[in-house]
């Protein structure tokens, strides 16, 4: 195992976070290792890696119930729902109705300092929200996605199972021993059950 890595290279490669698609922007072209001869973006693995390392550690100077997590794709409930139970924080798998950070007289409003979307396209609500009321958002995002407004990219394939599934179990075991809510020893959680088969 590359000691510098979170996880195994391997763990890496076979969950398909470092598959991106065929659409690319400007915006993601730092974090693009190459383009397969199928036309697909590769992303570059340790910048993911790197990038999680930063995600945690930003999330890590907030309380749980401080921060929302958004996930508005499918395949990302079951590992954001995870995370949340592990970490205590807030989130919203599935549809987020706008205005519930912004408008106190909602009675879903939610009070949050910072937001991690699952994708900054289908979460756009969150994210303009978010812009509103002046917290930081922490975007996973893939070769397609735009950056704007971002304050933190996460590069990834954030349309996998298995690839959501890693990013937030690598999220919650590190936030969780930053926050020292659970040691490495006492985190018992296995990558499988953040994703569905």
């Amino acid at each position: 195992m590359d000691e510098s890595l979170l996880i195994a290279n391997d763990d890496y490669l076979k969950s398909g976070i470092h598959i991106g698609t065929k659409f690319r922007t400007k915006y993601m072209e730092n974090f693009i290792y190459k383009t397969r001869p199928d036309g697909l973006s590769v992303l570059n693995v340790q910048k993911i890696d790197e990038r999680i390392k930063m995600a945690a550690n930003m999330l890590s100077c907030y309380e749980p119930k401080d921060i929302l997590i958004v996930c508005r794709r499918e395949t990302g409930w079951k590992a954001v729902k995870l995370f949340a139970e592990i970490t205590g924080c807030k989130f919203f798998a599935g549809r987020y109705p706008p205005g519930v950070l912004t408008n106190p007289s909602l009675k879903n409003f939610i009070e949050a300092k910072i937001i991690l979307v699952a994708d900054a396209w289908p979460d756009k609500n969150a994210v303009e929200d978010a812009l509103k009321i002046g917290i930081p958002v922490i975007a996973l995002c893939d070769t397609n996605n735009q950056a704007n407004n971002i304050d933190l990219v996460m590069p990834c394939n954030n349309k996998g199972k298995k690839s959501l599934g890693l990013v937030f179990y690598l999220l919650a075991k590190t936030y969780a021993e930053k926050r020292k809510l659970l040691s490495a020893e006492e985190f018992k959680y296995k990558l499988e059950e953040f994703s569905e088969d």
